[in-house]
């Protein structure tokens, strides 16, 4: 096989498993959107950001991404004034987690449509392979 070939799937398949990554990380957030502490007064769940980063494999001679470091962000939390709920302070304030669900819909689309960009890359060289073979064939 071709080293540009090999390079091509390997650097897309990179790709594929970052965002992949980055997807499980959006889908824990959008679970925990409406979660709350289990104490009284406690802080509830905190949303996480993926971070990225690249490196130079010298067996490919090319930049690769990975997943890095997942954070978590310290935004302030919300709260929400429910008396009667476990977790409300003293005041009857309840925090709620610092997840918009619409910023997080937006982050899964775009983790979504790189995925998909890196795997048209594996499609597109496999093709391009099969071409190779069967015109070696002929």
């Amino acid at each position: 096989m071709s080293t540009d070939f090999l390079r091509s799937l390997r650097i897309a398949a990179g790709g594929m498993r970052a965002q992949a990554g980055r997807m499980r990380v959006v889908a824990e957030n959008i679970a925990n959107a409406n979660s709350t502490a289990e104490t009284a007064g406690g802080d509830p769940y905190r949303r996480k950001v993926p971070t990225f980063r690249t490196s130079f494999d010298r067996e490919l001679q090319a930049t690769t991404v990975q997943l890095g470091p997942v954070r978590q962000t310290q935004g302030d939390f919300q709260t929400r004034y429910d008396p009667n709920h476990p977790a409300a302070d003293a005041r009857g304030f309840v925090k709620i987690p610092n997840v918009n669900s619409l910023v997080e819909a937006m982050d899964m689309r775009e983790a979504q449509r790189s995925y998909e960009a890196n795997l048209n890359v594996v499609t597109s060289t496999r093709r391009m392979l099969q071409r190779t073979i069967d015109l070696l064939k002929a």
